[in-house]
């Protein structure tokens, strides 16, 4: 065979063959000998064009909220199974132990309530995580726990979420309870609202119970409650959407409930009304970065976990962490546990920090961009509304604050103005002067100066909604819930030393 000098094969030859290479066809037929020499010998360089990454879903993160008991933890499990995140083997694993434990019914749930209390117990304490994704969607699905006793762990769930699902239980006496003064449906639709989340399903559970047998009346029963109370408490028509459902045989979740079981409902099922809803994301160009940390932990380095507030966050970017000021580098970027370059507003992350230690960082911390810091603050002027009171409000009086992540001891320095309802504007006197109540009951809405115990990261609410709501709690109740009109400049507690 005869050697052939590749610099010689001509142009056109190396065209044609480069061609054929990108598009994946063979070469057309060559008469001539050096040509098809030529094709065995010499090698060709092709510069394969790299598929183009497929556009990621917007993120969408939902929190399930309720009375204790009310199935939110057997609905989010099977949710996962039915959106293919838990496998039907790891499903009759929890079956077969639940049995054991003579929890048969209880099995869905632990996909999310991990830990040996949650379990024997039958009750959620710590925000359970789950993931799944729809045809348009991807969802970070929270489960809040339902017990008075862990309300702080619900508020930090509260806190992440675009969408709140309210679950309801429709056997007879147990929506009562919930929904009756001192229970937990009240006070979670009214936490849920205070956290920022505009949009509401409240997904009427236990329908197929032998109390219940899909009554529409029931049904109407609970909506008709309800409907006025979260009116009442802010929620728009729009902004609420009723549903029935069964957590435990999957009614209504995936696919349409049968005519013949349910013949009065005929919307969409719950999660082809989530894949429905309009997109909560915001453009963020030019925002400065925002993110109140929820939880912390070390696994090979610093992890931090919560939701993006305001801006993007790329892999290798220096934030600052306030309010100890210190310069910190992202090395990893986590989304529903699998790397990614960046993150933008909403999504639910997990980053990993380089230049600081875990026993540094904790729960209300702010990672903020390092051109702009965050308020840190130990004094504010806020309005407030007071939802439940055992006595009266004056200054001195101490409670529990939450706002975002962080949780801090307040007192009432002074109350410097009385909302009129009527007016939507300050009352004022014959004079023209604000009028300085004494004191405040239930129901009034105030202007307040409050002192923290300490300072905490904090914005007014015109500029960061996220990080400018708060609740108020006294003696394991919400007693009112506010917004920062102004942060003071100056630390109390500094200036004092």
């Amino acid at each position: 065979m005869p050697v052939i000098n590749c610099s010689t094969v001509p142009k056109q030859w190396y065209q044609r063959r480069v061609r054929a290479e990108e598009e994946g066809e063979p070469m057309e037929p060559t008469e001539s000998a050096s040509e098809a020499a030529a094709m065995e010998a010499c090698p060709v360089i092709v510069k394969k064009q790299s598929k183009p990454k497929a556009k990621r879903k917007d993120n969408v993160n939902i929190v399930f909220i309720g009375h204790v008991d009310a199935g939110k933890s057997t609905i989010g499990g099977h949710i996962l199974y039915l959106t293919g995140q838990v496998d039907k083997r790891t499903l009759e694993k929890y079956e077969k132990e639940a049995k054991e434990m003579n929890r048969e019914s209880w099995y869905l749930s632990w996909a999310l309530d991990t830990n040996d209390e949650e379990r024997d117990k039958g009750k959620t304490v710590e925000v359970g995580r789950g993931y799944f994704e729809t045809d348009k969607k991807r969802f970070t699905l929270l489960d809040a726990p339902g017990h008075k006793c862990f309300v702080s762990n619900m508020i930090g769930g509260a806190a992440q979420a675009d969408v709140g699902i309210l679950v309801i239980s429709a056997r007879k006496g147990e929506f009562e309870t919930g929904f009756d003064r001192g229970g937990q449906t009240r006070e979670h639709a009214l936490l849920i609202k205070t956290a920022g989340v505009k949009h509401l399903i409240i997904l009427i559970n236990k329908m197929d119970d032998p109390s219940v047998g899909w009554d529409k009346n029931r049904y109407d029963e609970i909506v008709n409650r309800l409907g006025p109370f979260l009116k009442q408490n802010g929620f728009r028509p729009s902004d609420i959407k009723f549903m029935p459902a069964s957590g435990l045989t999957g009614a209504n979740l995936k696919e349409k409930i049968d005519p013949a079981v349910c013949p009065w409902y005929d919307g969409l099922p719950f999660l082809s009304y989530l894949d429905s809803l309009p997109s909560f994301k915001q453009d963020q160009t030019g925002k400065p970065f925002r993110m109140s940390i929820v939880e912390k932990y070390r696994d090979m380095g610093t992890f931090v976990m919560g939701k993006v507030i305001s801006g993007i966050i790329a892999k290798n970017e220096n934030l600052t962490i306030m309010p100890n000021k210190t310069t910190v580098q992202v090395t990893d970027v986590l989304i529903d546990d699998e790397d990614s370059e960046m993150a933008d507003c909403g999504d639910n992350v997990k980053l990993k920090l380089k230049n600081i230690e875990e026993e540094d960082v904790s729960a209300g911390m702010v990672l903020c961009s390092l051109d702009n810091h965050c308020k840190i603050a130990d004094r504010f002027l806020a309005k407030i509304q007071l939802v439940e009171l055992r006595n009266i409000i004056a200054p001195g009086f101490n409670c529990i604050m939450h706002i975002h992540n962080a949780v801090v001891e307040v007192s009432f320095q002074e109350l410097v103005g009385l909302f009129d309802k009527k007016t939507g504007k300050r009352m004022i006197d014959k004079e023209g002067k604000a009028v300085k109540p004494r004191c405040a009951k239930e129901r009034d809405v105030v202007f307040a100066k409050l002192q923290c115990s300490s300072a905490i990261c904090i914005e007014s609410f015109d500029q960061f909604p996220q990080m400018g709501r708060f609740t108020l709690r006294d003696e394991g109740k919400t007693i009112a819930v506010g917004m920062v009109l102004k942060a003071s400049d100056q630390l109390f507690t500094v200036s004092n030393n």
